[in-house]
């Protein structure tokens, strides 16, 4: 019967992004974060932006998953 030694590479080390090429998706994201986060709680009313319920009933189940009264 025959061992296998495995021995570690001692040059092993995680890639660094840098803070330049993270910046730009992470404001994309925020900024979608944003917008789904507005058509949820606020998309009726005073602040709407489509008129009718159309909006209001696409997202009508998120809005009671994460809390928002609606009726």
């Amino acid at each position: 019967m025959s061992t296998i030694v495995a021995t570690p590479d001692s040059d092993l080390s995680l890639p660094t992004l840098p803070l330049s090429e993270i910046l730009p998706c992470a404001i994309f994201g925020g900024l979608l974060m944003l917008l789904a986060i507005y058509f949820v709680g606020a998309e009726q009313g005073a602040t709407s932006v489509f008129s009718g319920m159309y909006v209001h009933e696409f997202v009508h189940d998120g809005r009671h998953l994460l809390g928002f009264p609606c009726h």
